[in-house]
């Protein structure tokens, strides 16, 4: 089959099929792109020409280009490339598996940043209780912080997904795969002040729609305004500290295991489909508890 037509085929069956999220969809884009290109200009414009040589050859090149890439963007990149043509394997568009014997570099293991609950509190108490803004801003980022949500499931609800009286929010997550979490009291205050005092106002200048978070106009929020939410709070805070979306989703991980909660439980409430992702989490826990046994012991040092 032409290289376009498969590359083509293959967008299809992990947006419609898979069910894979825009951004994962746009990603696989960019990299497959950028291989098919790569064959054209060798002259190999069909699937039937490319076998493990080939394949072998474009990640060699592409891991010793300059400057170096990041071993996550190379790791992506292969990953795309092998799931491009085990598709072609499966659907019997051709016979072998051209990337059967690729394995990805293997990425190193980068903690993620949590906040202390100290720094939480600052955060959460930045957003304005008088100001319109500041009251959904504060709703947007308590539960945040009380579901360890993705920025995409937070701006993605609906009103309904959120049971006030019985602490609970329904996240749709990668895949479209849902899950339900509890909600504390403080993030359930903050979304009732938000819907009650706020919401009503900002829907009247928009068309209507059921999006839980809304702007000044009354359109559904963005992740890109989202994100600013998040930097207005955190400069509103005075943390130094690079923060994101991502962050309070760590910090919940972190924050839980601290706690005492069992890693598979932390597992289901973030979502993961493997406990060997959240296990991380694990490594922070680790390193606090070292922090604090350096701190303590007589003999430590």
């Amino acid at each position: 089959m032409r290289a376009d037509r498969a590359l083509s085929a293959y967008l299809r069956h992990v947006t419609i099929e898979r069910g894979l999220s825009a951004h994962t969809v746009a990603a696989y884009r960019r990299d497959l792109e950028d291989y098919v290109a790569w064959l054209a200009a060798r002259g190999i414009d069909d699937t039937a020409q490319i076998d493990a040589s080939v394949v072998a050859a474009f990640v060699a090149e592409r891991a010793s280009a300059q400057p170096r890439p990041a071993s996550s963007s190379l790791a992506r990149l292969q990953s795309s490339v092998r799931g491009w043509h085990r598709f072609l394997a499966r659907e019997g568009i051709e016979s072998v598996d051209a990337a059967a014997r690729l394995r990805p570099p293997k990425a190193p293991l980068r903690l993620p940043k949590a906040l202390t609950i100290d720094q939480v509190e600052a955060l959460l108490q930045a957003p304005s209780p008088e100001d319109p803004v500041g009251i959904r801003d504060r709703a947007l980022l308590e539960l945040l912080y009380a579901t360890g949500a993705r920025v995409s499931e937070a701006v993605g609800l609906d009103v309904d997904d959120v049971t006030r009286d019985e602490g609970l929010v329904l996240l749709r997550g990668k895949g479209g795969k849902e899950r339900i979490v509890p909600v504390g009291s403080f993030a359930r205050d903050a979304v009732s002040a938000y819907l009650t005092r706020v919401r009503p106002g900002f829907a009247a200048r928009g068309r209507a729609n059921a999006r839980l978070f809304l702007g000044v106009r009354g359109a559904p929020l963005s992740r890109q305004s989202a994100w600013l939410v998040l930097q207005r709070a955190a400069e509103g805070a005075g943390l130094s500290a690079h923060v994101s979306p991502h962050t309070l989703r760590h910090s919940f991980a972190t924050h839980l295991l601290q706690g005492g909660a069992d890693v598979r439980v932390v597992q289901e409430l973030l979502g993961h489909a493997s406990v060997a992702t959240t296990q991380i989490y694990t490594h922070v826990t680790v390193d606090a508890l070292r922090d604090v046994y350096a701190g303590a012991h007589p003999r430590a040092r």
